[in-house]
């Protein structure tokens, strides 16, 4: 059983200790139907290979009062404080030992927040398409957990919250992400002369694989359309700068890519304030490759970034993420 898995486990104990202690829902979970999922699976670009195995854990979960029990908790923690930046939920990974219905379990929780999450994009006014293609990222992670795996689920269930708890909003080719300036970059936004410092608001912008290049183009429409997007839709923030943190930021990459590389531009887009000092190896593996674990003296070298990520690493170096800002 999925509950006594997770209570196998100190840290995922702690955490149903957490969860159970904020009181029983004021309802339960209502989870699409076993002729209904399909579709919604599919809405939310689920791939058809996966809708059979997601379908029969349904009825499984469906049948365990102790799990939907769960579920409902889960789901309720999780719409709480709908929309408010920083306030989400960042529901942990489950072990393999809690077996298939634990790597999917996440899916169901999202699935049953729908509606909830729907009725805040009305409230906010989000145009249909931007809402449909935000919730879909849900389908492009499990798309990396079954490329990583072979299975379906999700790597990291705290990664989709955000898009569920109206945080981060797919606009082209970008993500956005509505944050708050941290201590670094804000004083680096005042010191650079405009009226922000650490704490206030910002868009911090992502890079999702399975989207096409990272064109110089493709970059300037998302920008135009987060400029438009969030004036109207969240006037009652302002949104003067984006930030970004990745490994796509460390300089050295300069050292293998031609200035005129997407990557290279889209890294002087920004004013870089920090570079981490600790390395993080398996980020840019992972993202390149599709497997952090990969050993690195077996990384091909079919493109540009692939052999500047590989030879690097099998030179002795290290990739360390970088932290960024350009006013919007």
């Amino acid at each position: 059983m999925l509950l006594e898995a997770l209570r196998a486990d100190a840290r995922l104990a702690e955490w149903l200790r957490d969860l159970e202690s904020e009181g029983a829902p004021r309802g339960e979970a209502v989870l699409p139907d076993a002729a209904e999922l399909p579709d919604v699976l599919l809405d939310l670009t689920v791939a058809h290979e996966h809708i059979n195995e997601l379908v029969a854990l349904r009825d499984e979960l469906a049948a365990d009062p102790e799990t939907m029990a769960l579920l409902s908790r889960c789901v309720a923690r999780f719409v709480r404080d709908m929309g408010e930046i920083g306030k989400g939920w960042e529901p942990p990974a489950f072990p393999a030992s809690t077996g298939a219905l634990g790597r999917c379990f996440h899916v169901y929780v999202f699935i049953a927040a729908l509606p909830y999450v729907r009725a805040y994009h009305r409230e906010r006014g989000v145009p249909e398409d931007v809402s449909r293609r935000t919730l879909a990222d849900l389908g492009r992670h499990v798309a990396v957990h079954h490329r990583r795996l072979g299975t379906p689920g999700l790597l990291f269930p705290w990664w989709i919250a955000l898009h569920f708890h109206g945080e981060l909003f797919q606009l082209g080719r970008l993500q956005f992400q509505r944050a708050r300036l941290g201590q670094r970059t804000g004083r680096a936004v005042a010191a650079a002369g405009l009226d922000l410092g650490p704490g206030d608001p910002c868009l911090s912008l992502h890079i999702t694989d399975f989207r096409g290049p990272l064109s110089p183009s493709a970059c300037d429409r998302s920008l135009a359309l987060a400029r438009e997007f969030f004036a109207r839709h969240y006037p009652d923030e302002r949104h003067d700068v984006a930030v970004c943190h990745s490994w796509l930021l460390d300089t050295q990459l300069k050292r293998y890519l031609p200035a005129e590389s997407n990557i290279i531009r889209f890294q002087d887009r920004f004013e870089l304030v920090y570079q981490n000092q600790t390395p993080d190896d398996g980020v840019p593996v992972g993202f390149v490759f599709g497997d952090p674990e990969l050993a690195v003296e077996e990384l091909p070298r079919r493109n540009s970034v692939e052999r500047a990520v590989g030879d690097h690493l099998r030179a002795g170096g290290h990739w360390y993420g970088g932290q960024g800002w350009f006013a919007l």
